[in-house]
């Protein structure tokens, strides 16, 4: 049905003009417009080497990177260097879009992809149309109006949630900047509140927990708003409600660093954006006491923890959902310290399944098994089909800091044991100090326990609970294997320390980014023992042995194109 209202949408010749121009509004990395303009195109996780070529001349190596490229976003980076060359560049590729792609052929003409593009070609039309002759900007007009057309019939066949968020926005920068789309504005406003209500909880909640997810929703939000403020057209409450319910989650997610707590699927978010729509919100606040779709945040001094206390999303809600249940991340300033391995979905199904299971996350892991389970087979192999549903979870102050307490029940039925535990960090957030927990609290789990612990022959259950560590972290454990110390690229120096059972060892791990050809080599910090009794008890204490120096060693440049991604994977 898009393929044919595309070619609908094409065989007409309507004529536009623009009535007004939204400030671009979104934020481009000037070293990736660098590399395009070199031929390097990194997208979805792998590069194309491609010197001297346009972007429509190389073969995309799967969907996800041909979305991209049809999606426009890398229009951003394009302007983000903005000189004669890159302008230049820009208006090629368009030009050339329109020629291959603009009769409605391609995979460029679904709603959502329609709608991101609408919303880069206009927001940098003054770029794109800068110095350029009359018959490729009547062709940029005449695109730009079929576009409309097809996505102001099309809308509704975007997916609920972000994809047709994106549309509606598309279509909502269109009617008010374009002339005779005028039209278009009334119904997408509308659209767009029902979306916002049906998408977004009244406690700002999205159904899969992926704060990276929820930040995009809520930045084409914050467009949305302002470009029908601009241009005087009242935004509807629910649109501005459901801005007003997401800040201060994202606030809540935030880490001390600028960046998103990495969690269900989602990354960091893209340098910078989180805090321009947070600015441009207006919205100050923060989720109160800390808590904010399912995530606990504890913050002190330049130091954040931010902590998964809650069930994870089941079943075709879940999206990308990982068994990360009691997993947290710790920053310093602007260091992660400790982190989750993040989402493996760029580097192929394998990766990905291995990224969503729980020894992927920074959090107690018993028997090598995950605390939720992916579906064995059959349509929902891809869903998360169980997994801890009783997680109860309590902050408080303490009398020299705040402690955070939770637990969970993913381990109950197979081994009758809870896993607990609790944070503490002091007021000046220089000391953190840990206790997991495996419990049986009952005389059902205990005798679920005494089975797990008679298949062992009494050897015991293991336990591993893991802390991986970003990969600019430098650890070193010490002779005696009684400490971790762990060295950031700012200078400040954290010591890691175990009291109990068990050994302490340096394993190796892995961090996985989007933005990175191949998984970056890390470590971990693993505490190993062996559950035998109905309580077992692991404590664990991190402390600050060093200031940060004020310097330049805490300003560094783009790393997205660092050695370790060099284009060894594609070449066209």
């Amino acid at each position: 049905m898009d393929r044919i209202a595309a070619r609908r949408a094409t065989m007409s010749r309507p004529a536009t003009a623009f009535l007004s121009q939204p400030e671009p509004r979104t934020i481009g990395s000037f070293a990736r417009g660098r590399q395009l303009c070199a031929g390097n195109f990194l997208f979805a996780g792998q590069l194309v080497q491609a010197e001297g070529k346009s972007i429509w001349q190389i073969t995309p190596p799967d969907r996800a990177f041909a979305a991209e490229l049809h999606g426009f976003a890398w229009l951003d980076d394009l302007a983000a260097v903005g000189d004669g060359p890159a302008r230049k560049t820009a208006q090629a590729w368009i030009a050339e879009w329109i020629a291959r792609y603009g009769a409605g052929r391609g995979p460029g003409w679904t709603a959502d992809l329609a709608g991101r593009r609408l919303i880069r070609w206009i927001s940098h039309a003054f770029l794109i149309m800068r110095g350029q002759e009359a018959e490729p900007t009547d062709a940029f007009m005449l695109s730009l109006a079929q576009q409309s057309h097809f996505l102001g019939r099309r809308w509704q066949a975007a997916r609920p949630g972000l994809p047709r968020i994106e549309a509606l926005t598309g279509l909502i920068y269109a009617g008010l900047s374009l002339e005779g789309m005028r039209d278009y504005v009334g119904p997408a406003n509308a659209a767009l509140a029902r979306e916002c209500d049906a998408t977004i909880s009244p406690d700002g909640l999205l159904a899969s927990r992926n704060p990276e997810d929820l930040l995009d929703i809520f930045t084409l939000l914050t467009w949305a708003e302002m470009a029908l403020s601009e241009a005087e057209v009242p935004p509807s409450p629910a649109l501005q409600g459901a801005i007003e319910r997401i800040a201060p989650i994202l606030r809540s997610l935030r880490h001390a660093d600028g960046g998103l707590a990495r969690f269900h699927g989602g990354g960091r978010g893209l340098e910078g954006r989180l805090d321009a729509a947070l600015a441009a919100s207006g919205i100050k606040a923060a989720a109160p006491g800390g808590m904010a779709m399912g995530y606990t945040r504890l913050n002190a001094g330049r130091t954040t923890i931010i902590t998964d206390t809650a069930p994870p999303p089941l079943g075709a809600v879940a999206g990308d959902a990982h068994a990360s249940t009691l997993a947290f991340e710790i920053t310093s300033g602007r260091r992660p310290l400790i982190v989750n391995c993040g989402s493996g979905k760029s580097f192929g199904p394998e990766w990905r399944r291995a990224g969503r299971a729980t020894p992927s996350h920074s959090t107690l892991v018993l028997a090598g098994d995950s605390s939720a389970r992916l579906g064995p087979s059959g349509p929902t192999e891809d869903w998360l089909v169980s997994g801890p549903r009783d997680v109860p979870v309590q902050t408080r102050r303490a009398s020299d800091g705040l402690r955070l307490e939770a637990a969970h029940d993913g381990y109950v039925s197979r081994f009758g044991l809870t896993h607990a535990r609790s944070i503490d960090m002091t007021f000046d957030g220089r000391g953190v100090a840990g206790e997991d927990m495996l419990l049986a609290l009952d005389g059902s789990d205990q005798r679920r326990f005494d089975a797990a612990l008679d298949a062992t022959t009494l050897d015991g259950i293991r336990f591993d609970i893991r802390f991986h560590l970003h990969p600019d972290v430098d650890a070193t454990l010490d002779m005696g294997g009684n400490a971790v110390s762990l060295a950031l690229r700012s200078g400040e120096i954290w010591v890691f320390r175990s009291e109990g059972r068990g050994e302490m060892r340096l394993d190796p791990s892995v961090y996985l980014e989007k933005t990175r050809l191949r998984p970056r080599a890390t470590k971990q910090i693993v505490l190993s023992g062996r559950a035998i009794e109905y309580a077992t008890r692991i404590r664990w204490s991190l402390a600050k042995a060093q200031e940060t120096p004020v310097g330049i060693r805490d300003l560094e440049p783009d790393d997205a194109f660092a050695p370790e991604a060099e284009p060894t994977e594609h070449t066209d």
